[in-house]
């Protein structure tokens, strides 16, 4: 029963950790280009886009499907790489183990 015992003070402070650096997380960002950095999207360790930056060049009334796509593309992008830096950082806390929801 001791074992059980210690192994769940192990898995409350991992969780109070998991907490943390999800906090943390909050506070970094990750930064995707497209159309050669004409449009440029700023997105934090929860998958939220912070901003948009889209250079007037890239604005052209007559081929709004472009921008459309371009701006499509990067945010694809930049939720790609912030899921890819949480997934780095909770691996460094966890040793690799996968946790369900997490």
């Amino acid at each position: 029963m001791k074992g059980m015992g210690n192994m769940m003070k192990q898995a409350q402070k991992l969780q109070a950790k998991m907490l943390r650096l999800q906090e943390d997380l909050a506070d970094k960002t990750v930064e995707a280009t497209a159309g050669g950095g004409m449009i440029k999207i700023v997105a934090n360790g929860r998958q939220q886009i912070l901003s948009i930056q889209i250079e007037k060049e890239v604005v052209d009334p007559d081929d709004v499907e472009m921008l459309q796509d371009l701006i499509l593309a990067a945010v694809n992008d930049a939720l790609l790489k912030s899921q890819e830096m949480v997934s780095g950082e909770m691996n460094k806390l966890t040793g690799g183990l996968k946790i369900p929801g997490m």
